[in-house]
């Protein structure tokens, strides 16, 4: 079997062996635009794909995806590749990881790898939590429909909730006692340090464990890929903490995890936006009355991780929070996320005192989603609870401070102006003023963090970026290419080694891999240009193609002719002025052997 080494590592640093027939084979069944559609909504531009990038911040979509390629771009952030470097990016997997994963998605049956002991134990700890919690889950489950689990039923039953949503969020129960999981572990020949490790069981001041969830009605929580991470527990009965949930793990940071999205995700593609609660009831009662775009925070406050998770399926978003103190407090600190992240979002507080469980179990969901659609924009809700009256001067001057501060956090410009119009209305300010001091804020923070926009390197020679263009879209005429000598006729050096190294990589696998040649590539100005030109389609018809890279080889070798000739001038004029008739006479006979060839090339 033969079997290669690739440019990509682990986390290591170790090469990773794999048979290239394989990865080729896993190539040819994976679609980067049904991959990359699991994570991002793309729609269909021209022969491209397009949605906003995973990897930074826009509201612009300028991420690209072309499926005849099989390759995504960023015309943003420069960010490129194909199906497997897409997924060891969005989903932080190493290679090893990554084609593993593919292969499974795609039936490809790999043969077991060798890896490092580092790795080995990092991968076998993070699926035996995973696979302990699923067991952790289904325990839980038959307690919920045993006669232990006979007041939590109840419970549900009325909170309204059905069998099918009781199902689809793997609902159970944590029997009130101390050690009913714990002895579950231990006779099911499960590790209790593992279930340790997960959250699920708590070592004794002495030997032995004891359950952390006792008599709780418990929630999995799932990550993006369905995988259950961790969970949480609400108590039936009066007790503190009423809500209790896994501490964070190998598997689990609950910054980075919101709960339900694994299930919202289609929905909040088809409705173009996300609805945001605080709580795992707030959510499965939307979820149970019809309202499924609707994500929930872990017991944390929402952070930057959250967003950028819900970014890969829209950029439109309602925070619905409690109506109590804390609950505005939540949404309060929650504007600046939403502006930094350049967010469209709108605040929603339900009336009377209402939290989204009650209301919606109460009223319906036709009353629900029309306070959904009559939500407060951002810049309103700030403007009117958030940034206060403004009686006195001294109300006022703080006023503007903060509201100073607040805008600061706004990018996008247009938005940014009409804030800065509604604050002005609001202090009685002159408008002219307060956006001269907020621009001139900006400049001073610019210059002071010394930020500076991505701007591409125009110096490449076109001519010879075709040719590597051509030879990675179309690999069969590489050996053509390499028999000519083509490549000693570039002149940028840079280009020159790009090519030598599609060339030993075609060699060695048979294939080119638009991930190993390119997002290994040192020079990432070079590796954008090429990336652009990738999208940009070429002819696919063998003769035209055929003429374009005949043209293409010309301009090339007529540009290394012209720049013969211009070396030898240099030279020439400066062995005359050194009087060395020698170097002359052989200067001569150069330019003569160059003209003969430029002479055949123009035949």
């Amino acid at each position: 079997m033969n079997r290669v080494v690739l440019e990509k590592q682990q986390k290591t640093g170790k090469p990773v062996h794999f048979d290239n027939s394989k990865i080729e084979e896993i190539r040819n069944r994976i679609d980067v635009v049904d991959l990359v559609s699991e994570y991002v909504t793309l729609k269909k531009s021209g022969r491209n794909f397009t949605g906003l990038c995973p990897f930074h911040q826009e509201k612009t979509p300028s991420f690209t995806v072309n499926r005849e390629k099989q390759i995504f771009y960023c015309f943003g952030c420069g960010e490129g590749g194909n199906a497997i470097t897409f997924l060891m990016k969005i989903a932080d997997k190493t290679f090893p990881e990554a084609i593993r994963d593919l292969a499974l998605k795609t039936g490809v049956v790999l043969p077991p790898l060798p890896s490092d002991k580092e790795t080995k134990q990092r991968n076998l700890l993070r699926e035996g939590i995973v696979n302990i919690n699923f067991k952790a889950s289904q325990y839980f489950s038959r307690s919920l429909f045993s006669s232990a689990g006979v007041a939590a039923r109840q419970y549900m039953q009325d909170r309204g909730l059905t069998d099918d949503v009781i199902k689809q969020f793997r609902l159970g129960y944590a029997p009130d006692t101390w050690h009913s999981l714990t002895d579950f572990i231990e006779k099911s020949g499960l590790s209790p340090k593992l279930a340790e490790q997960a959250g699920l069981i708590i070592p004794g001041k002495e030997d032995g464990y004891y359950d952390r969830f006792r008599g709780r009605l418990m929630f999995p929580i799932e990550n993006v890929f369905g995988e259950i991470v961790a969970f949480g527990g609400r108590m039936l009965d009066k007790g503190e903490p009423k809500y209790l949930n896994s501490p964070e793990s190998p598997v689990y940071i609950k910054g980075r995890n919101l709960f339900g999205l694994n299930k919202a995700k289609d929905d909040i593609r088809k409705r173009g936006f996300a609805l945001i609660v605080e709580g795992y009831f707030d959510l499965i009662a939307l979820w149970n009355a019809g309202i499924r775009n609707v994500v929930a925070t872990l017991g944390t406050a929402l952070t930057r991780e959250h967003l950028d998770l819900l970014r890969r399926y829209t950029i439109e978003v309602i925070a619905l929070f409690d109506p109590d103190e804390a609950g505005k407090k939540a949404l309060s600190r929650s504007l600046e996320l939403f502006l930094s992240t350049e967010m469209k979002a709108k605040a929603l507080i339900l009336p009377d005192s209402y939290d989204p469980d009650d209301y919606v179990r109460k009223f319906g969901r036709d009353k629900m989603e029309e306070l959904i659609i009559l939500a407060q924009p951002l810049s309103d809700y700030y403007i009117e609870n958030v940034l206060g009256a403004g009686r006195t001067f001294e109300d006022k001057r703080e006023m503007v401070r903060n509201a100073l501060d607040f805008i600061s956090k706004i990018r996008d410009k247009k938005e940014k102006d009409l804030f800065i119009r509604r604050i002005a209305e609001k202090t009685g300010l002159n408008e002219a003023i307060l956006r001269g001091e907020v621009y001139q804020g900006s400049v001073r923070q610019d210059r002071q963090t010394g930020k500076t926009k991505r701007v591409p390197n125009v110096n490449h020679d076109l001519v010879e970026l075709h040719l590597i263009q051509l030879m990675m879209e179309y690999p069969q005429k590489i050996i053509q290419i390499e028999n000519e000598h083509v490549l000693d006729y570039f002149l940028q050096p840079e280009i020159q080694h790009l090519g030598r190294k599609i060339i030993d990589a075609y060699k060695l696998l048979g294939f080119i891999d638009v991930g190993v040649i390119l997002s290994s590539h040192e020079n990432l100005v070079l590796r954008d240009r090429i990336f652009q030109l990738m999208m940009k389609g070429l002819p696919a018809d063998e003769v035209m193609l055929e003429k374009v890279l005949t043209d293409n080889v010309r301009q090339i070798k007529r540009k290394w002719y012209k720049e013969q000739h211009q070396q030898i001038k240099i030279r020439l004029n400066k062995a005359q002025e050194e009087g060395s008739e020698d170097l002359i006479a052989k200067l001569l006979m150069e330019k003569k052997n160059i003209l003969l060839k430029e002479k055949e090339l123009q035949s």
